[in-house]
């Protein structure tokens, strides 16, 4: 039997909002690739460490962190070992961090701005740029999702990432972004929503593309022995 390998980056807590419904993220991942092993791992934020180069696919999870230097350090490993990554809420912020201070040559706290109105518990619709990751991983053009938030991308600060690389790929209905994502990475993509919240018959689709890197990497690892 095949086997995916998957690190869920946050301090868990099951009765948090944000952790319960990973779970069963996970379970319904097993149904969705039921002739493949799933294997999924919790990595709390203060025991980040190489190992997770080994992992198929990396989850950076929504905040409270007892250390943000942690997701820090796991989103670069994903980034430079071209790990599939999906990060959601704070895992978006801290993934834009760590490229923004290794890669485009920016300091911590241009990168991340306190919303003027607060995403926590509302709802959004997000428009999806055409030919993106974003759309290609959603099959379509826009959702609505849900949402946990205090903090955004800085707008002064995307035009320097945009030139090292990074491209923003959905927006709301104001045009502010909601969505960051790598190209030339296997798949590298943060959301500021939250699609394990979203409410759905079947597993969310974003979930699902980004395990469905993680079996082509593990897919490759095998065929590489």
């Amino acid at each position: 039997m095949s086997r995916i390998r998957l690190a869920l980056i946050g301090d868990r807590q099951l009765d948090a909002s944000s952790h319960a419904p990973v779970t069963r993220a996970m379970a319904e991942l097993r149904e969705v690739f039921s002739g493949t092993e799933i294997e999924s791992a919790w990595f709390p934020t203060t025991a980040i460490d190489s190992s997770l180069e080994e992992y198929d696919g990396i989850w950076l999870l929504g905040s409270p962190y007892e250390s943000e230097a942690g997701v820090i350090t796991a989103a670069g490993v994903a980034r430079r070992h071209e790990v599939p990554l999906l990060g959601t809420c704070g895992g978006l912020q801290l993934a834009v961090t760590e490229f923004a201070t290794q890669v485009a040559g920016m300091d911590e706290d241009e990168v991340l701005v306190p919303l003027s109105c607060s995403l926590g518990s509302n709802e959004c619709v997000v428009l999806a740029t055409s030919g993106s990751l974003f759309e290609q991983a959603l099959g379509a053009k826009q959702t609505r999702e849900h949402y946990h938030c205090s903090y955004g991308l800085n707008p002064l600060g995307l035009q320097t990432l945009t030139e090292h690389g990074m491209r923003f790929t959905g927006f709301d209905t104001e045009g502010l972004v909601r969505v960051a994502e790598l190209p030339g990475h296997p798949f590298f993509l943060g959301t500021l929503f939250q699609p394990e919240l979203t409410e759905r018959a079947n597993l969310h689709p974003i979930i699902r593309a980004w395990a469905g890197a993680a079996y082509e990497r593990s897919r490759t690892k095998v065929e590489q022995l």
